[in-house]
């Protein structure tokens, strides 16, 4: 495979617990050979929540592969198929699921602060249960 170019099915990708949440991802960082940025695919089954957090220093972009909900700081947002959310570091967010369908995304965030293990610099807020 060449270094400037990598296709991956995120499904062919196993899925495992985040270090931050009992949501399972898919780690894409490496199987891209991304260097600038991390990437990971997560699927959210009805009633499933990713934590709410924010991040020192890194950017985030979420990645609608299906209709979804993304939780900004007090508020639930659907975000339809094909949408792309953008956060700076400060704002609390994470992604709920209050439907009957799976919620698909792909995660960006730039810079590649901390491992692809530990992305590093990671805020969880108080409230936890946030957007449950």
């Amino acid at each position: 495979m060449s270094d400037d170019f990598a296709i991956v099915d995120y499904t062919d990708v196993e899925a495992e617990p985040f270090n931050e949440s009992a949501v399972e991802h898919r780690k894409l960082t490496d199987h891209l050979g991304a260097t600038e940025m991390r990437v990971n695919a997560v699927e959210l089954d009805p009633g499933e929540v990713l934590d709410p957090h924010a991040h020192e220093r890194q950017e985030e972009i979420y990645v609608a592969v299906t209709d979804g909900q993304v939780g900004i700081e007090d508020e639930v947002h659907d975000v339809p198929e094909g949408g792309v959310v953008r956060f700076g570091p400060d704002p609390i967010r994470g992604l709920c699921n209050h439907t009957d369908e799976t919620h698909v995304w792909i995660l960006f965030g730039a810079p590649p602060v901390g491992t692809v293990e530990d992305f590093g610099e990671y805020v969880m807020p108080d409230e936890s249960d946030r957007y449950r």
